[in-house]
């Protein structure tokens, strides 16, 4: 794993999937709500531990809303992104009632060629249905990406309910980038739908890095620790190796901090002690290793930190509340 990069090792430790696409087509007023990702995995990616949703407005423009937050108004070219899967409405102007699409549609059309397209116009709602481009005042592309939790996912708490991805600025190739991954793919041209699917992990990836680059000196959180100059060469290290026996003194000798000083920075920022967060990004290591399946058990704990097969086995049952090796044969099985 890299040793320089510790959001680029999260992300590819908690497995990244992109999965569906919708077209949705709109005019007149209108108004979609989305339920809590929760209910949507088991149609959209069936077996995901977190799916997060996103929007790209491609025409026009629209509100994204959830409880307890301002209405987001999103214009052409912005990507607005749900990372802790939160039900939303997403709809032509603040306010509006969503329509009652019923649901079952999602699972009756699961299977069907992506992007599916919808309709919503004059107060009615249609799957498998899209206007004509020119008929149309707002096209929204609406992907998921599926992610791991367990046994550590440091990432999703630390992003904002709603992460809004404005057009024209850094990054802002991903949104051309997408809208000609679902064209080819609705013209069912050869790879389209693995392009469509790539393309959709890599929102999530420029997303989280964008968001990462807009935070202010002081932000906490583990990405404001990854921005911290002490704490996150620290998380650097640790990353960097962590079967290496640190200890809370030589981190701190590393880093130009006392063992106190050190101590107390990191929990105010991560709201974990370091070796706590050590302990954890080790068990996140040893899921990756048992998942690719090349390593025993004893193997993936000497990989990773531990002296004994029992000592490794005893975190990651913590963990996960599984044993290493019956939790390598569940991911076996869901693949």
């Amino acid at each position: 794993m890299s040793r320089l990069d510790p959001l680029s090792d999260v992300l590819r430790s908690v497995r990244l999937r992109g999965s569906v696409f919708f077209h949705v087509s709109c005019r007149d007023q209108w108004a979609a709500q989305a339920p809590h990702s929760s209910e949507l995995a088991p149609a959209v990616m069936p077996g995901a531990e977190h799916v997060i949703e996103y929007h790209l407005f491609a025409k026009g423009e629209g509100w994204v809303a959830v409880d307890g937050e301002a209405p987001l108004r999103l214009k052409e070219g912005d990507i607005v992104m749900l990372p802790h899967g939160d039900a939303h409405v997403v709809s032509s102007a603040p306010g509006l009632a969503p329509i009652d699409d019923g649901g079952d549609w999602l699972f009756r059309m699961r299977d069907d060629p992506k992007p599916i397209p919808i309709t919503y116009r004059g107060g009615m709602f249609e799957a498998g249905l899209g206007l004509p481009p020119e008929d149309a005042t707002t096209v929204i592309l609406c992907g998921f990406i599926a992610c791991d939790l367990k046994p550590f996912n440091p990432l999703i708490n630390a992003l904002p309910r709603l992460l809004h991805l404005p057009a024209g600025g850094v990054g802002a190739w991903v949104a051309p980038m997408l809208e000609q991954a679902a064209f080819e793919s609705g013209e069912r041209r050869a790879g389209g739908a693995a392009l469509l699917q790539r393309v959709s992990e890599m929102v999530f990836v420029d997303g989280a890095r964008r968001y990462l680059e807009s935070l202010p000196p002081d932000a906490q959180g583990w990405l404001g620790a990854l921005r911290d100059r002490q704490v996150g060469r620290a998380i650097t290290l640790m990353h960097g190796d962590p079967a290496q026996a640190w200890t809370l003194e030589e981190l701190g000798s590393r880093v130009g901090l006392s063992r106190s000083a050190l101590h107390e920075r990191f929990v105010t920022l991560t709201g974990l002690a370091p070796m706590q967060y050590l302990t954890n990004w080790r068990m996140q290591c040893g899921a990756r290793l048992l998942r690719e399946g090349r390593l025993s058990v004893a193997a993936v704990a000497l990989e990773v930190g531990y002296d004994s097969e029992a000592a490794f086995s005893r975190a990651f049952k913590r963990a996960t509340e599984m044993p290493p090796g019956a939790w390598r044969r569940a991911q076996l099985q869901a693949a």
